[in-house]
């Protein structure tokens, strides 16, 4: 793909409007309260528990 500096920088204003939000920690942040107060931790947990047990038992 050839993109000459005037797509690079067209591209890069384009990119560079979609971010409405500038505090991206704030952002983390809220996101981590909304993953532990949804229970989503819990399926997180569940998966990661079962999937273990599961793959180990078809290691022989």
């Amino acid at each position: 793909m050839d993109l000459s500096t005037h797509d690079v920088i067209g591209y890069g204003l384009f990119f560079a409007q979609i971010i409405k939000d500038p505090d991206i920690i704030g952002q983390i942040t809220d996101a981590w309260k909304n993953f532990i107060e949804s229970g989503q931790v819990w399926a997180l947990l569940i998966g990661v528990f079962f999937g273990y047990t599961f793959a180990n038992f078809t290691r022989f």
